[in-house]
Parts: structure tokens; C-alpha cells; sequence
């Protein structure tokens, strides 16, 4: 699983805007140094959401490997009767 969060080093620490809650203790993380005056805050918000859509991607490959699957006559009606959609 892939998950980003944005956060900010500060005296030696790495503050994070939000504190994940499906994470386990001691996972591993990989921290990535950005310069400030180079950062178009609306393109890392973009590339935050392809990461995780990535991420999201390989899941849904894992799952399929797994077989983990079920049949789109199903998908579809689930999806009809979850958002109201008549046949």
C-alpha cells in the first residue's frame, strides 16, 4: 500500500498535517526533501492524487490475482441499487 501524506521538517522532526489511521506501528516510510520556492502546491496535489490512483491500481491487480472477483451483472446492479440508476 501506497499512502502520502504532506508534512513539514522542523528542528530535526517531521511534522505531519494529518496522522494516517490505517497504518501500523513502525511501517516503513520513505521521506522526500522538497524545495519550497520550486513547488506549485496545485501540481504536488496532482501528483499526490496519481500516486495513490497508482496505488489504487496495483490493489485492484493484487485482488484480481487473489480472485477476488465477481461477476459485472453484479457490479452493476449494486451500483444501480446504490445510486438509484433504473435498468
Amino acid at each position: 500500500m501506497i499512502r502520502t501524506i504532506e508534512g513539514i521538517y522542523q528542528d530535526g522532526q517531521i511534522q505531519l498535517t494529518e496522522l494516517p489511521q490505517d497504518i501500523s506501528d513502525r511501517s516503513q516510510v520513505l521521506v522526500t526533501f522538497l524545495n519550497p520556492s520550486k513547488i506549485d502546491p496545485t501540481k504536488l496535489r496532482q501528483l499526490i492524487d496519481q500516486l495513490e490512483t497508482i496505488a489504487g491500481i496495483g490493489q485492484g491487480f493484487e485482488e484480481l490475482n487473489a480472485g477476488q472477483t465477481r461477476a459485472i451483472g453484479n457490479f452493476v446492479q449494486e451500483m444501480q441499487q446504490k445510486y438509484g440508476i433504473s435498468s
